[in-house]
């Protein structure tokens, strides 16, 4: 095995024969590496300037799902989908998921640049963009690295969420929230307490974030201070007994929609999808959720916050009353069908949601 040097840290790193981009996670950064004519008989590699979005170095090639252009965007996105293939518990949506919300971003409305988004799929082709724990958290990290006043962030995740007891009395019902990495079996889950530790707590002024987490019991997935209550329409205290964390932001602020409350599930269905016939199409299949995010914001000009979570709700609970004898949801919980999810809206603040969305 041979070595390089980090371009940015200086750290000593494995150099894999087929590697074309090297990530440190000491420092963050994805150094591209370029084959010269003389070495490549011998498999041998050269460091070209590191892909670091602090960086003000230009690049003459283009890596795509580096996550940085070659000039720093204000407009950053991290989209994750988990399929847990050859997995008894494999989702059929989250892949599909992703590629609209990164349609969803990129549309004229959002323009998000697509240099400027990093996506972690099993489809990928390289090692750091499979959606490890390990990868997931160092692209957090990336995500808010950088940051400054003005900057538009936006973290989704489509795929398995669980709760786990909460040890340290921080959590109002007693459980930690967690999202699955692909390899949560081995490694574990990755926790509210620590996505909040890597994205929420460092935003600065004037840095918005918006994470979008279709995942079962995601309600509180980034531990923020505020729930709003669609039905009473105010801002409501997340505070545990033991009284209020230290879990805010650095002067920014996070705004999380989640697929539905902490003790409920979230679903793949096709449902509402274009089609909406092969209930057990892959390619028809999509997180209610994200179906319902999208078509939200794309089919009303000028919606808020406030109208796109009532749009989310009003539709999973019309597709709830249409099923006859079975809409009570004491009878649908017990046979284990339906839509129960009731998609929620947290923030680091209490805000105005009447307000129009933007990214």
């Amino acid at each position: 095995m041979s070595f390089i040097q980090c371009s940015k840290c200086s750290i000593k790193l494995e150099n894999p024969p087929t590697a074309r981009t090297i990530y440190c996670s000491n420092c963050h950064t994805y150094n591209m590496l370029i084959k010269t004519a003389s070495q490549s008989s011998l498999g041998h590699n050269r460091v070209s300037r590191s892909i670091s979005c602090s960086s003000s170095l230009m690049i003459n090639k283009e890596i795509r799902n580096s996550g940085c252009s070659q000039q720093r965007s204000n407009k950053r996105a991290l989209l994750v989908g988990v399929s847990y293939k050859g997995l008894k518990y494999r989702l059929k949506g989250t892949v599909n998921d992703v590629i609209k919300m990164e349609q969803f971003l990129t549309q004229q409305r959002f323009l998000f640049p697509k240099e400027s988004i990093r996506i972690l799929t099993e489809d990928q082709q390289t090692a750091e963009d499979i959606p490890t724990k390990k990868n997931i958290e160092n692209a957090l990290k990336w995500l808010v690295e950088g940051c400054q006043s003005g900057d538009s962030l936006v973290f989704y995740f489509s795929g398995h969420g669980i709760r786990q007891p909460d040890f340290i009395g921080d959590e109002k019902d007693g459980y930690d929230e967690t999202i699955c990495p692909v390899d949560f079996r081995k490694e574990g889950m990755i926790l509210d307490n620590d996505i909040n530790s890597i994205i929420v707590k460092p935003l600065p002024a004037g840095v918005k974030l918006h994470a979008i987490i279709d995942a079962c019991h995601s309600g509180t997935i980034l531990d923020l201070h505020y729930i709003y209550n669609r039905k009473l329409k105010n801002w409501e205290e997340d505070i545990p007994p033991s009284g209020r964390p230290p879990k805010g932001t650095n002067g920014g602020l996070a705004i999380c929609f989640s697929a539905c409350e902490d003790n409920q599930r979230a679903m793949d269905t096709t449902v509402f999808s274009d089609k909406g016939k092969h209930m057990f199409s892959r390619k028809d299949m999509n997180g209610a959720m994200t179906t319902l995010f999208i078509r939200a914001v794309k089919t009303h000009a000028d919606i808020t916050y406030a109208e796109i979570l009532d749009f989310m709700n009003n539709n999973i609970s019309q597709i709830n009353t249409k099923r006859g004898c079975l809409k009570r949801p004491c009878i649908r919980r017990l046979l284990d069908i339906g839509l129960l999810q009731e998609p929620q809206l947290s923030s680091s603040k209490d805000f105005d949601v009447n307000q129009e969305f933007k990214l």
